[in-house]
């Protein structure tokens, strides 16, 4: 089983290492720019530092959700093709933000794009499975004997 989602695996702990690293940027922000904790406003890098740190952590349950849902019911080397996709849109945005509020927006599109393409994936991959399971209907398979 485990070599079954190893690539999805990995992909999740890279994106870990980096909302680690996130984090670790806010807390050097906060010492550069004197901001105490708990307080999340002062100078402009700060707050864009902290709002993109916060934005990555808001999204990053839904990234593994659909990450995991799409590699465990369409096929793993996609999952982590768009996952991988995901996270380098992620570190774009977060390098955007911080230059300028604005530099955020190109990342950001990037990013919801490859969250679509994990959902669409899940989705396939959930509906062939419930086809599969409860009207013994394979998608997949008749795909295959198409081509």
């Amino acid at each position: 089983m485990a070599d079954d989602i190893v690539l999805v695996a990995a992909v999740s702990l890279l994106s870990a290492c980096q909302n680690g690293y996130y984090a670790r940027l806010v807390g050097r922000s906060r010492m550069k720019h004197k901001i105490m904790p708990p307080a999340i406003s002062g100078h402009p890098e700060f707050e864009r530092t902290f709002r993109a740190q916060q934005n990555c952590v808001e999204f990053y349950p839904i990234f593994l959700v659909v990450l995991w849902t799409a590699g465990l019911f369409f096929n793993q080397e996609a999952a982590a093709v768009f996952g991988s996709l995901y996270i380098f849109a992620r570190h774009f945005y977060f390098k955007g933000y911080v230059d300028s509020a604005k530099g955020r927006i190109p990342g950001f599109y990037l990013s919801l794009l490859s969250l679509f393409l994990l959902l669409v994936l899940a989705a396939i991959g959930i509906s062939n499975s419930l086809l599969k399971n409860y009207f013994d209907l394979n998608i997949f398979k008749k795909i295959r004997h198409m081509f």
